[in-house]
């Protein structure tokens, strides 16, 4: 009786050779379609066309093919039911012991820019999600392939069939999660083609959250050592590591929040992190003095500390940051120069960044975060930073010098935790509070860190992730030497506040944006 395979697939990677191998070492039968069909003839590997197996030609535009009782029945049957074996005999329908399928290309096609929605359409596979979940669920006696990475398993586990029965129901599970991903990818596509008219906020509430990310590394342990952790999805796309141990579920968060504020600056930035906080960025024109103005905000919480840069890392600036112990170093490129000196910290992580760092926020997806009985789900916080939009409130305007320092502040103030409060100038932070109960603390704990810096508030600007709610916070800050302030505004007393700054002869500035960040 003749073994069949029936190979169907978009990616066509490996295949020839392993198809070949089906036929020549394991006597099977192929079956094909379209494409894959023109392939195997053109490598000179027998198949029969599927048409002429079910009897049936493909119709209306190839999108009835496969649908088919001799394509599924020789998938579903069951080889230890006598019943299922005398209907296939009984219908003609030959058992098919071999799939390898992958599926029409929807992701990349919707990804692609000006992709329309008739196109898209066109790349929703039927025929493939069917066969593949017709063999996973057979897959007592069918083995099913969505995978070209798991060609050479199968044709290992052929020569070994004691290893099969494990094999195909490992490959089953991956199947349907391919097939769940892949749904959630078309309903994901479909949400964001909501009529506005049917619910203006389609694009922001989806019916439901389709989170289909698949593993990307498994982490010893999670914030602490005894939590279970892993990461899913396509961090290693955006991030390569040189060297250095194993990323950890902190670092991996740490890093997050570098990348985020290190894209918001076009000149040459470096920022230090400690738990996702910002304790010391600059800009300057060299990125060594950038690192020295960072390191003088804080010269205690980097130690540990995460250290990002926008661009490549050369040898005298590495020679600086080595003298302190840090956690990783994320920059565009590293010379070599500077991989010789760090190549002496075994254990520090290099991260090679290829997101882009052009003065505006990443265009991040949704954020989602646990909470009892599900999850949170909001918009990134991807606003950018745009001098014309926001308004002087005061009358004195800053001069051209203050609001560089005021766009300096406000960019770095919306990734520290609230209550956020960052005193800078010239570029580059002075102080900053994070996390405080009280805005006020926040500030305090800013004053603080400067003093002990012996970085002078004289001349700085004060930047605050949400309003002042009394002008006693802001007063705090013109005592300290605060001469600007940026401040979203929208208080209740929003007018003792600004008469509080014209009363010191302050400039302040409203953005109309808060910030918060839990």
């Amino acid at each position: 009786m003749p073994r069949y395979a029936l190979l169907s697939v978009s990616d066509k990677t490996g295949l020839a050779p392993f198809a070949r191998t089906l036929v020549e070492k394991h006597g099977y039968t192929l079956l094909s379609t379209g494409g894959t069909a023109k392939l195997l003839r053109e490598n000179a590997i027998p198949v029969t066309d599927v048409s002429e197996h079910t009897g049936s030609p493909e119709i209306m535009e190839g999108r009835v093919k496969t649908l088919h009782p001799k394509i599924h029945g020789g998938l579903l049957c069951r080889r230890d039911s006598a019943e299922h074996l005398a209907q296939a005999a009984q219908h003609g329908i030959a058992l098919i012991d071999i799939v390898v399928v992958n599926l029409y290309p929807f992701e990349t096609t919707v990804a692609k820019p000006g992709c329309s929605f008739a196109d898209a359409v066109e790349n929703i596979d039927i025929g493939g999600p069917s066969m593949l979940r017709s063999a996973a669920k057979n897959h007592a006696a069918v083995a099913v392939v969505t995978d070209p990475a798991d060609y050479d398993r199968v044709l290992a586990a052929l020569d070994a069939p004691e290893a099969l029965p494990a094999l195909r129901r490992e490959l089953a599970l991956k199947v349907f999660h391919r097939t769940a991903a892949y749904d959630a990818a078309i309903a994901n596509y479909l949400e964001t083609q909501r009529p506005a008219e049917e619910d203006a906020t389609a694009a922001a509430t989806p019916r439901q959250l389709n989170l289909n990310l698949p593993l990307a590394q498994t982490l010893r342990y999670g914030e602490n050592p005894h939590q279970r952790a892993s990461l899913h999805g396509s961090f290693h796309d955006a991030f390569s590591q040189l060297q250095g141990k194993e990323l950890s579920y902190n670092n991996i968060l740490d890093i997050t929040a570098a990348a985020r504020l290190i894209a918001e600056f076009a000149k040459p930035t470096l920022a230090i992190l400690k738990h996702t906080n910002p304790c010391g960025a600059a800009t300057a024109p060299t990125l060594l003095e950038a690192w020295h103005r960072a390191f003088e905000t804080d010269k205690q919480a980097p130690f540990g500390g995460i250290i990002i840069a926008n661009r490549a890392v050369d040898a005298p600036l590495a020679a600086a940051i080595a003298e302190i112990f840090s956690e990783v170093i994320i920059a565009p490129a590293f010379e070599e120069g500077a991989l010789e000196i760090f190549k002496k910290k075994k254990n520090l992580r290099l991260m090679v960044s290829r997101l882009p760092n052009n003065g505006t926020p990443l265009p991040l997806p949704p954020e989602v975060r646990s909470v009892i009985g599900g999850v949170l789900r909001q918009e990134a916080d991807n606003l950018p930073v745009t001098r014309e939009s926001y308004r002087v409130v005061t009358k004195r305007q800053p001069t051209e010098a203050e609001w560089d320092s005021l766009l300096f502040g406000w960019r770095v103030v919306r990734h520290v935790k609230s209550n956020a409060i960052v005193y800078a100038g010239d570029e580059r932070t002075l102080g900053v509070g994070a996390g405080q109960m009280s805005r006020v603390d926040s500030s305090r704990i800013a004053v603080w860190k400067a003093g002990e810096a012996g970085l002078p508030l004289q001349g700085s600007i004060v930047a605050s992730d949400a309003f002042f709610p009394f002008p006693d916070g802001l007063l705090a800050a013109a005592d300290a030497g605060a001469v600007a302030a940026i401040q979203p505004g929208g208080s209740m007393r929003d007018d003792a506040v600004i008469a509080a700054a014209d009363a010191r002869n302050m400039a302040m500035v409203f953005t109309a944006a808060r910030h918060f960040r839990h």
